[in-house]
């Protein structure tokens, strides 16, 4: 039988549609049957027996879409039809065809068409929102797009506003908004310093601060050199106090939220086993415990974060091995119960590969196994897979190009400096390359592109040396050591910096968390978990939405009094623009003991471009004397309690010379060469 169409029911048709300059002849009763607005359109009492129609605002390429879809059911979206579509759907009140628009740009939503799709699904929050968060989990990524460069400076300010937006240096929304200046110079240099207040300046380093005074656009408007100064100051204040801070509450040093966070769940606590829960916030540099008490203790676990859950497999609970396993739903906060495992398994190994749960190895209390198992969320179950090669407990693993490599670890006589893979494609397991070391209580995880082995003990001693694997050619390389003896420890990879932390030393328990970078090829010290614990499991929690929960408040971090707000003139510049060149009058009345000052005449502007500066760097007085001279620079030089002048820069040939010593804001020597 032929396919029955609207062009072979043509001749029965009863109605005549006018769209776009085009005319379909359409049957009212399919029509109707497609959507309420045409039934509405065509059953009113004054058009029963009007047999043409015009729909104003639709294209005849939409018009035959819709048309086609009340005849056949289905319905082509392409990238050129999608926006019309949509609208048109959306006012002739065809669902299927707008739930197949809001999916097709869903599936093709990317960093370079966020913005666009965030503007235009305006009456689609579920879209806006889906864009939306691209949009800042994405934020570097935007900011090199063609759309970046259309936004108004409000939709850029309200952007650089919030603290969602995911930057790894406080530097990027910097260079984002010189970018932004540079595609229309003329007209947005007005904006500059209201945009200019909204990146956290505090945060970037001292020499990205003073690199920014080379930017023509900034040292021309003394708005801006006073937000720079004040950036300063706020550093100077932060790497003085006691101890040291990185930031603050004050927003010019608040920092921005994280798009992922670490885990740390479980353990040994010298002679217990507990159920703490603590959440690494890498931004704020802060552990938050979110324990809930009714949950049972556990460790030398195993824990993985898929599709919304975190699951905490087998481990001991203090006497026993356990073979349970209990998820967290990330999203409502509650601990569920799953499947248990077909074997008790502590010390066991886990990951997570291709939508399954996989279980290695581990002790079941009484011998060590090799058997290796997976779990299927769907369906809620486990079923065993090929044995290892090697009887192993006590070990790691990761996932790399599709398998899953595990090394090292404690058959039940020896440390172990073996190490195989599995292929879940053929249900196999290959052995590859030794160790350099032998180790059990190690750490696994890919990073770099490389297996990364930690730590561990050696049968001997605790281990803090590192080997990496290289997959690719087979071999092993050595890394860094960390900075501490280690086994039975958390790691994970967040924010491309590998993560250990807690452990046992061969003497105690430790708290202590450190970092590797394989960019800077160093070990640096973070803030230590709040108990310390050996036997603990992490994972990291990524670009998911509501992060902010497992987040230290920003409203809770320290507020540092008697730091210049310059919103509110910059809010009066915005609408009363000022000149964008220093004024070269200076105030000579405005200068005070110990700190620098720089201002133009106070009749010509509502605020001096500098104050306060204390600390003071005379390495960045120095950089920046060449160009105040022009204006006028009066220094002031502190040796001890005495405040000495120096001199006046009248033109740019002036050279600073200083030198600190103990603390910034002491001046050992200050002169002027020719």
């Amino acid at each position: 039988m032929p396919k029955v169409t609207r062009h072979t029911l043509e001749p029965l048709h009863d109605t005549v549609i006018f769209a776009g300059g085009a005319s379909f002849n359409v049957h009212r009763i399919i029509m109707c049957n497609c959507s309420i607005y045409f039934e509405a359109l065509f059953c009113r009492h004054t058009a029963c027996t009007r047999t043409h129609f015009a729909i104003p605002d639709v294209s005849a390429e939409v018009m035959e879409v819709i048309i086609d879809f009340a005849y056949t059911g289905s319905v082509t979206v392409t990238e050129d039809n999608v926006q019309q579509l949509f609208i048109a759907a959306d006012f002739f009140i065809i669902t299927d065809i707008v739930e197949a628009c809001i999916k097709f740009v869903e599936e093709n939503l990317t960093p370079e068409n966020c913005i666009g799709v965030r503007r235009f699904a305006i009456f689609c929050p579920q879209l806006q929102h889906k864009a939306h968060f691209l949009l800042t989990n994405k934020f570097e990524e935007v900011v090199s797009s063609e759309e970046f460069l259309q936004l108004t400076w409000q939709e850029l300010s309200d952007m650089l506003d919030s603290d969602d937006i995911n930057v790894n240096e406080e530097k990027t929304v910097y260079e984002a908004i010189v970018r932004w200046i540079d595609h229309a110079p003329v007209h947005r240099t007005t904006y500059l310093a209201a945009l200019l207040l909204k990146a956290r300046l505090a945060l970037c380093s001292i020499a990205d601060i003073k690199s920014m005074m080379s930017n023509p656009y900034l040292r021309n408007n003394t708005q801006c050199v006073q937000i720079i100064i004040n950036a300063l100051q706020l550093k100077y204040r932060l790497l003085n106090a006691t101890p040291p801070m990185t930031f603050c509450s004050n927003y010019t040093a608040r920092p921005r939220l994280p798009n992922a966070v670490m885990f740390a769940i479980g353990g040994w606590c010298s002679t217990h086993v507990t159920n703490i829960i603590e959440v690494y916030d890498i931004r704020a540099d802060y552990w938050l415990n979110i324990t809930d008490h009714q949950e049972s203790p556990r460790g030398c676990h195993g824990t993985v974060f898929h599709n919304g859950f975190i699951y905490c497999i087998g481990g001991s609970n203090g006497e026993d091995a356990c073979n349970n396993m209990r998820k967290f739903d990330v999203k409502r906060c509650i601990w569920l119960e799953a499947a248990p495992m077909n074997h008790c398994r502590c010390y066991v190994s886990v990951a997570a590969l291709g939508g399954f749960i996989y279980a290695l190895g581990g002790f079941d209390g009484n011998r060590r196994l090799r058997t290796a198992e997976r779990y299927r969320p769907e369906i809620n179950q486990w079923s065993l897979i090929a044995s290892m090669h090697d009887v192993r407990s006590d070990c790691g693993c990761a996932v790399f190009n599709n398998k899953i490599y595990i090394c090292g670890g404690f058959n039940g006589k020896i440390v172990l400096q073996s190490c195989e893979f599995y292929c879940p494609k053929s249900n196999q397991w290959t052995r590859f390359a030794d160790m350099r070391t032998r180790r059990s209580g190690n750490g696994v995880i890919l990073y770099d592109s490389h297996i990364y082995v930690l730590g561990g003990y050696n049968g001997l001693s605790r281990l803090r040396s590192v080997e990496a694997y290289n997959p690719r050619t087979n071999e092993w390389h050595q890394r860094p050591c960390m900075s501490s003896f280690r086994s039975n420890f958390g790691i994970e990879v967040i924010n491309n910096k590998l993560f250990v932390m807690g452990g046992y030393n061969g003497i105690d328990i430790k708290s202590f968390v450190e970092y590797y970078s394989a960019k800077t090829n160093k070990w640096s010290r973070a803030c230590p978990m709040g108990t310390a614990r050996c036997g603990v499991s992490c994972c990291v929690l990524s670009n998911y939405p509501n992060l902010k929960q497992y987040t230290m408040s920003r409203d809770s971090l320290p507020h540092l009094e008697g730091v210049q707000n310059l919103e509110e003139s910059v809010r009066v510049h915005l609408q009363t623009p000022c000149t964008n060149q220093p004024d070269t009058n200076t105030d000579t009345e405005s200068f005070s003991t110990g700190v620098l000052h720089l201002g133009p005449n106070p009749a010509r502007c509502d605020t001096k471009i500098w104050k306060t500066l204390d600390p003071v760097d005379p390495c960045f007085l120095q950089g920046f004397v060449s160009w105040f001279g022009v204006a006028g620079l009066l220094c002031w030089g502190v040796a001890g309690r005495e405040a000495k002048l120096v001199g006046r820069a009248s033109s740019p040939n002036l050279l600073l010379v200083s030198k600190p010593v103990a603390r910034l804001h002491t001046w050992t020597r200050l002169g002027r060469l020719a």
